[in-house]
């Protein structure tokens, strides 16, 4: 899938394409590709496959075609669309059907989108790596003994070996930009806030943020057009007058880096010289590269293994085996629950939900989550000092490239640690993107990440199609 969106457009316009070959040439690739990758979990009805066709040829002839209108698109197995298995990679969901659209969706079909699978993930969004799914690992299209990056592995396979032009994922932590980075694609992390989570399995509530894998900025920019915008079902969605407010200066073409936080140990060396080699190819181009620092950036991961685990204890509460989902019998109410959750959860995610419960105990509650969420603020107001100085800041994406499959899941501290660059920005509410820098002598793909003030998606777009012009 080598052609962008405007592209594909230009020719399902002009006729010399048609959608149904379109879908048929995608659904023919993963057919041929999907077995040794295991990037997605099911195709999406015949139904509703052509009656989204349908709808596509409808908006061609009446002349009200968008960009996206006959373009196939996979979603992450978190987004519910209306009739169809939603299992959030967890046995607990595993017959779960939904039973309306997500609002991402419903802008999707009005937009004419051909919605036709959806996509492997770590089970409800908790991991690195994707080998947390309850339906088996997603192998990375570049090395298929190789993980694709988590949580949103599924999404970012399927665009990477070119079953579809463009997916859907969700960030928590790192889960778009890190698989991004893995398998040689772009992903972008949504300012908090700017597209609605109704209708998203939720993880951690005040983290979560959907947004788009594609080939190019461009095309990442054109999905991230159509899902933005404010929505009433989500209370913390971003009201419009609060949408269109620009920073000055944001012209200065300046790129922070943190280079203490960067130049550091346990950082893979392809990744450092990568890096490096990035941020002076960005210099020869016109911008300037300042050094800034943060006193608090070290703390952001302890920061994030504190917030999101509570916010896993409380969200997971909702299965219990009575109201939906897996139901285990039990001589009481009790015992059905713990038999339901015991059967149904991975060990990741009780993992998550024990540690999540224990920081919110009593006794425990103002030591770790307050404290938490005190650094949390801190880390937010750093965050806006910097950009007063700088357009965007820049890091690697992951501090590795994909590592082999097995090879940290037995060492959750291990794993944890491939989040370091990539937590601070849902801590703190910022866009950010992972841009492919290059590759290492092996071959295995490296990412570039940009992070800009809220609401400035505009800017890593601009910066975004700068950077890829190098590369």
């Amino acid at each position: 899938m080598n052609k962008t969106l405007k592209q594909l457009h230009e020719e399902l316009k002009s006729g010399s394409l048609t959608i149904e070959a379109l879908v048929e040439s995608c659904r023919k690739t993963i057919s041929e590709k999907d077995g040794d990758i295991h990037a997605l979990l099911g195709i999406y009805s015949e139904e509703l496959i052509n009656s989204q066709i349908s709808r596509a040829k409808e908006m061609f002839a009446n002349g009200k075609a968008t960009t996206l209108t006959g373009i196939p698109i996979v979603l992450k197995d978190n987004i519910l669309v209306k009739g169809e298995h939603a299992t959030g990679g967890s046995k607990i969901l595993e017959n779960y059907i939904a039973t309306y659209d997500a609002t991402v969706v419903k802008k999707l079909k009005e937009a004419g989108t051909i919605l036709i699978g959806r996509a492997n993930m770590d089970e409800f969004a908790m991991g690195t790596s994707t080998e947390n799914s309850a339906y088996g690992v997603t192998k990375n299209p570049n090395d298929i003994t190789r993980v694709a990056g988590g949580s949103s592995g599924g999404s970012a396979a399927v665009v990477a070996y070119g079953g579809v032009p463009m997916a859907l994922g969700s960030d928590t932590g790192g889960s778009i930009r890190g698989p991004a980075a893995f398998c040689g694609v772009v992903g972008l992390k949504t300012t908090y806030g700017n597209v609605s989570r109704s209708g998203v399995m939720s993880m951690g509530s005040s983290l979560d943020q959907i947004g788009p894998f594609g080939n190019s900025v461009s095309d990442v920019e054109e999905v991230y057009n159509i899902i933005s915008g404010y929505d009433v079902k989500d209370s913390t969605s971003i009201p419009e007058e609060l949408r269109d407010k620009k920073q000055e200066g944001s012209n200065k073409k300046v790129i922070g880096v943190p280079w203490n936080f960067v130049d550091r140990k346990g950082i893979d060396a392809d990744v450092l010289v990568n890096f490096k080699a990035g941020i002076e190819k960005m210099k020869s181009a016109g911008y300037t590269i300042k050094d800034v620092s943060f006193k608090h950036l070290e703390k952001a991961l302890a920061v994030y293994y504190i917030i999101a685990p509570a916010e896993v204890s409380s969200n997971q509460a909702r299965y219990d085996g009575i109201r939906y989902g897996l139901s285990l019998p039990g001589d009481t109410s009790i015992q059905s629950y713990f038999e339901s959750r015991t059967a149904g959860f991975g060990a990741e995610v009780r993992r998550r939900i024990l540690i999540g419960t224990y920081v919110l105990s009593s006794g425990y509650y103002d030591a770790y989550y307050n404290k938490a969420n005190l650094v949390r603020g801190l880390l937010q107001k750093e965050f806006e000092e910097v950009f007063k100085d700088a357009d965007v800041i820049a890091m690697p994406t992951t501090p590795s490239p994909a590592f082999k499959i097995g090879e940290k899941i037995n060492d959750p501290l291990l794993m944890y640690l491939e989040d370091i660059f990539t937590v601070p920005v849902n801590i703190v509410g910022v866009p950010a993107i992972s841009i492919p820098s290059g590759k290492t002598e092996s071959g295995l793909p490296l990412g570039m990440q940009f992070i800009a003030p809220n609401m400035r998606e505009d800017m890593l777009f601009t910066i975004g199609k700068d950077f890829e012009k190098l590369i």
